[in-house]
């Protein structure tokens, strides 16, 4: 299953963030792609603010990894652009988070290879100008859950 979204502004982008965070399901595993500058993170502290995150999210670049305890679940926050071989991963000792409880989102997560395990949704932003496209891909059943749940949400939110 696959959900779309052309979005212009960042309060657009927020209105999306909000519908996902409710949609959420714990365990799951997000795969965030697109060139730097696409909105990656800017999504995941969005994602962060609706689960009621009131801390500034700060991008992993240099860390690896930012944890964000919520009461919910706890969200992690990777990413991989750094990484020069997909076997660092077991030296950082990320595959708890990865096939644990909570919420991971990965960003570039193709530098990781092998060593990540499948996402539960895959989402690639594209940016032209000041327009990002949005596409959410589901690659498992909870994936597949979380979008329809997704989709019943946002059409929820435009009646």
């Amino acid at each position: 299953m696959t959900q779309s979204f052309t979005i212009g502004s960042l309060v657009e982008l927020d209105h999306i963030a909000r519908d996902f965070a409710r949609a959420l399901r714990n365990p799951l595993r997000v795969y965030l792609s697109g060139h730097i500058g696409a909105g990656k993170t800017a999504l995941t502290a969005s994602v962060l603010g609706a689960l009621g995150y009131p801390g500034v999210v700060k991008s992993p670049t240099f860390t690896f990894i930012e944890i964000y305890p919520l009461p919910v679940f706890a969200v992690y926050h990777l990413d991989l652009y750094r990484l020069k071989q997909p076997e660092e991963l077991e030296v950082l000792g990320v595959r708890d988070y990865l096939e644990g409880e909570g919420i991971c989102f990965v960003e570039w997560p193709e530098r990781g290879g092998k060593e990540l395990p499948p996402a539960d949704i895959d989402v690639t932003i594209n940016a032209a100008d000041d327009i990002r496209i949005i596409d959410m891909s589901s690659q498992s059943n909870q994936g597949e859950e979380v979008l329809k749940r997704l989709g019943r949400l946002m059409h929820e939110g435009r009646l």
